[in-house]
């Protein structure tokens, strides 16, 4: 696994990739006022635009439902990425190299832009080439077409998952990959040929006679294939055979159907894992459009972070914010063969589950059929009521685990409590766990306190964990958002905070160092504040754009930049509730009566006039403040107390100061 991006890296790519573009594939923007876009929300049903993107601030904020951030934490969002494959998917798209730290802080190079974007284009030729072979004009593809018309697919349903055929043939798709201009080395690095002999010997495909399924990133590009083979002459031919790991293809980070079931996994929260590709078309094809299978390995660590980014599950470090591990409404169901080796994938899973701030459950047929036989036998019904009969996943685990004792016999039930017993104490969840230990204790028909013993004596060996872990924790939903204007005064605060955000260098000229933090009454006000004044304030942001210009670009052409990494610093330093009021505050429309001349441009005297005026208002709210503290302190005092001269000095200061504010501006 790569180490951390160069953070030099991850600003080029912030900074390259422009917001208003990726935004813009999802959303229709429209002008939303002086240099502001608006549009409908993509993460909450709305019928008034309520999200707002600043471009020349990189961030985005949605007033409806409180999300926000820059254009990385956009693509994190919008197709259920973690931070480091938003980074890497943006940097494929504006060609940014990326560099990795190993943690000695060695670095190292990753995968070129261009390097990236040629496997993929070699996925997709390959994709279009083996789709064209399974024709019902091509006699080669015959096997396939029966194959795939037998399991209940129709030529409709082929199209939708890009399934295709690989003819049998040393280098049938090689060949085709050359003419479209593709080296040697990209078929070999692409994974979709194989190069014989240790000195490199002549390429060959590596799918030969096979039914063929494109494997998808959660952005629809496809970066793999899994192949099933079609003859059964040669026995020591693996069966399924995926692409390997490559620059683009980690087969533990990837599920196949993904691209397909994002939208109905994050709407509902629910995801159903099966374990074939003909599972989740079937799946698919039954309505159950939230079904997903690995691809030829075991259910993991990454697949586990996948699904929860895509239920919304906070337990997942990235997400940012801890919500705590008891049911947070997700459900992710597993669907396993009846058979031995699906039992040991459920006892797998369970591995695995206690990762998961979701209920999860097993769902298995009872005569042992898969999904696609299932709907095969039963139609379009026979899978929703498959996953109607579900049962717990830590209930289908214990129950596993006392199958093969004879629980009639003494000796059977005392074989299967200390079977069961260190499964139960495994369970990290204080109610499950005791709920779990009084079902073991019906389940074997021995007392409760002899259950409960031996629970707890294998929690002493290490069995479970003790941690406490169904105390909710602080911190559910969504970031508190920007506090609503109920005032004059919390309105021009915000008002402020936001030409100071939006407008640092036009802050700066109207005097925006004359406010103090005590002039903000709202505690989130304030502290954004502070986090504005601790990255240098409005000025920090006016001398990065002289130490640019300084450097030979022309000033308009290098606000933009300066301005955004200013903002970036400030956000970088801030706590999470003051980092989304700082989005907000940089996307927020700014209620200015701009004049325009006859070409529409905006009247830049107007924006500095509109900007001095609220600014000379709040600190003059500030100074009125400060001033009735310090007479009502003064009053309290006699002329020889200590500290007496020093607020008398300080009153006379603010009266000055107050006249000085009270001119017209």
């Amino acid at each position: 696994m790569a180490g951390l991006i160069k953070r030099e890296d991850i600003e080029a790519v912030r900074e390259r990739a422009r917001i208003e573009d990726v935004v813009g594939e999802h959303v229709t923007l429209k002008s939303g006022g002086v240099g502001s876009m608006k549009g409908l929300c993509p993460f909450h049903d709305e019928r008034t635009p309520s999200f707002n993107v600043r471009p020349q601030l990189g961030l985005w904020h949605c007033f409806g439902c409180g999300e926000g951030g820059d254009v990385i934490a956009f693509v994190q969002k919008v197709n259920h990425l973690g931070f480091t494959e938003a980074v890497e998917y943006l940097a494929g798209r504006v060609g940014v190299q990326l560099r990795y730290e190993d943690g000695g802080g060695q670095v190292r190079r990753g995968v070129e832009p261009g390097t990236r974007q040629r496997l993929l284009e070699a996925n997709r030729v390959a994709e279009e080439w083996f789709r064209a072979q399974l024709s019902p004009t091509n006699p080669a593809a015959a096997g396939a077409g029966r194959f795939l018309f037998g399991r209940g697919f129709d030529a409709a349903a082929l199209a939708h998952f890009g399934v295709g055929y690989a003819p049998a043939g040393w280098d049938n798709l090689a060949q085709h990959l050359r003419s479209k201009g593709f080296t040697e080395k990209e078929l070999v690095d692409s994974g979709l040929c194989g190069q014989g002999g240790a000195g490199g010997g002549r390429v060959y495909d590596r799918f030969r006679d096979r039914v063929m399924w494109p494997i998808r990133d959660v952005t629809g590009a496809t970066v793999g294939f899994g192949g099933r083979r079609l003859s059964d002459e040669d026995p020591s031919v693996p069966k399924y055979l995926n692409t390997p790991e490559t620059a683009i293809y980690h087969k533990g980070q990837v599920l196949y159907g993904l691209d397909l079931a994002k939208r109905s996994i994050a709407r509902d929260r629910r995801v159903v894992v099966v374990e074939g590709y003909t599972d989740v078309m079937a799946a698919h094809l039954s309505g159950v459009e939230c079904a997903v299978a690995t691809c030829g390995t075991a259910f993991g660590e990454d697949h586990v972070r996948i699904v929860r980014r895509l239920l919304g599950d906070a337990a997942d470090p990235s997400a940012g914010v801890l919500m705590g591990n008891r049911v947070r409404g997700g459900e992710v169901v597993f669907t396993f063969d009846g058979d031995a080796a699906g039992r040991k994938a459920a006892l797998r899973a369970y591995g695995e589950d206690q990762h998961f701030a979701a209920q999860t459950f097993v769902a298995v047929d009872p005569n042992g059929l898969d999904p696609c036989d299932l709907r095969l036998q039963e139609g379009a019904d026979g899978i929703p009521r498959l996953l109607e009969r579900r049962k717990p996943l830590f209930e289908f685990v214990i129950r596993t685990s006392l199958a093969s004792f004879d629980l009639d016999t003494a000796e059977g039930r005392v074989r299967g409590l200390r079977t069961a017993a260190p499964v139960v104490a495994g369970i990290r969840d204080r109610a499950l766990r005791r709920e779990y230990t009084r079902r073991l204790a019906g389940w074997l028909a021995l007392p409760e306190r002899e259950v409960l013993g031996a629970v707890q004596a294998a929690e002493r060996r290490g069995g479970g964990d003790l941690a406490p872990q169904d105390e909710a924790l602080p911190g559910g939903g969504a970031r508190p958002a920007l506090s609503p204007a109920q005032d004059r005064v919390t309105a021009l605060e915000r008002q402020v905070l936001a030409v100071m955000v939006q407008m640092p260098l036009v802050a700066s000229r109207a005097g925006a160092d004359a406010i103090e933090p005590a002039a903000f009454v709202d505690p989130v006000h304030r502290a954004a504040f502070e986090a504005l004044e601790a990255a240098g304030g409005v000025d920090r942001a006016e001398q990065e754009v002289q130490s640019l210009t300084a450097g030979g670009a022309g000033r308009e052409a290098v606000e933009r930049t300066a301005v955004g990494r200013w903002v970036e610093q400030v956000r970088l330093g801030a706590a999470p509730e003051v980092d989304n009021a700082l989005t907000a505050l940089a996307v927020v429309e700014l209620p200015l009566a701009l004049r325009r001349d006859a070409n529409g441009v905006v009247d830049e005297a107007s924006v500095e006039r509109y900007a001095r005026e609220v600014i000379t208002s709040l600190a003059r709210m500030g100074v009125n403040r400060r001033l009735t503290e310090l007479r009502g302190r003064q009053r309290r005092m006699s002329p020889e107390d200590e500290g007496y001269r020093e607020v008398f000095e300080e009153i006379i200061g603010l009266e000055n100061r107050r006249i000085q504010l009270s001119q017209p501006v």
